[in-house]
């Protein structure tokens, strides 16, 4: 018997049945003894345009339940080598968004003090910035992979400096950001200024629109994330919207030409080998996904995080 929890397998027990967990995990109230975990934060108050993204993380744990434990792709056994588990949500209060980012913050203060990496299922992105912040207290400032429609760099959004359009301007205010060492990939659509994406770079950000991407392998760019990068820890943001709507029509702003699977699954592949220390996919938003589709690529690129953890 396996000395590592196990995902819950189809022969054992049909896809729809089993716990509501992430890929049927075991379950526990937070992370002692885990390497990794799945964490959920269920909400949409942060959201400026379509809400739902509370309902975001149980309906990627149940499209989850089809993933199985071995990496066909790239030869990842992470179920063999570490101790995962799914502890659950982080119980936000729903009707205060400034409260919500505190609890967060705290919340992750103490996964982080169990040593475990936390790949968190959103959620509206405004949950990246106490993420961050929990994760400056432990490590330092990190080097950031963000992918995304958006840059979400606003200084505020109807006077209010916390919403989902802020994180990155909020955490690089908090100096949680080794600015030359942040890749933002998959910006596109318009803008109210033609400098919009260039506070980034004014920053020393890499930014890569979403144009430079098109028709293209994204390896020899991840390739040279990684030579960016190199030893520093690194955090993985990755908004469901990065996804051009024919692959992911349910999340709250879509916008036309982005990235396609293939290219999510290479950024995330394309992280092996860094030191990851915390990863979110966010902004899934089941109420625009009749088929369950954004929530599935979701489940299974929360998986290929997993993979790519330290030690999977």
């Amino acid at each position: 018997m396996s000395a590592y929890n196990q995902p819950l397998g189809g022969n054992d027990m049909p896809r729809f049945g089993g716990p509501a967990t992430m890929m049927r995990l075991p379950a526990q109230q937070d992370a002692a003894g885990l390497d990794a975990c799945f964490v959920g934060v269920p909400m949409d108050i942060g959201t400026s345009n379509r809400p739902g993204t509370r309902l975001g993380p149980r309906q990627i744990r149940d499209e989850s339940r089809m993933i199985r434990p071995y990496n066909m792709a790239t030869g990842a056994a992470p179920f063999d080598r570490m101790q995962v588990a799914d502890i659950g949500d982080v119980p936000i209060n729903t009707f205060d968004l400034k409260k919500s980012v505190e609890i967060i913050a705290q919340h992750y203060r103490g996964i982080l003090g169990h040593g475990a990496v936390p790949l968190t299922l959103g959620g509206d992105h405004t949950l990246t910035w106490p993420i961050l912040r929990a994760i400056r207290e432990r490590h330092g400032p990190v080097a950031l992979v963000h992918v995304d429609a958006h840059a979400d760099i606003n200084e505020h959004m109807f006077g209010e400096t916390v919403a989902h359009g802020c994180p990155f301007r909020r955490a690089w205010e908090e100096d949680c950001l080794q600015n030359d060492k942040v890749f933002q990939i998959g910006l596109r659509g318009t803008g109210y200024a033609p400098e919009d994406f260039d506070w980034g770079r004014d920053k020393g950000w890499t930014v890569v629109q979403a144009e430079e991407c098109w028709m293209k392998s994204l390896a020899p760019l991840m390739a040279r994330v990684r030579e960016t990068v190199g030893d520093a820890p690194v955090y993985l943001s990755f908004d469901i919207d990065s996804l051009d709507p024919a692959f992911a029509p349910g999340t709250g702003t879509v916008e036309l030409g982005g990235l396609s699977t293939w290219q999510a699954l290479e950024i995330v592949r394309g992280m092996a080998g860094l030191n990851l220390v915390g990863a979110d996919l966010v902004e899934v938003s089941p109420p625009y996904d009749p088929t369950g589709n954004t929530a599935l690529i979701g489940a299974n690129l929360l998986y290929e995080m997993l993979c790519v953890v330290p030690g999977a």
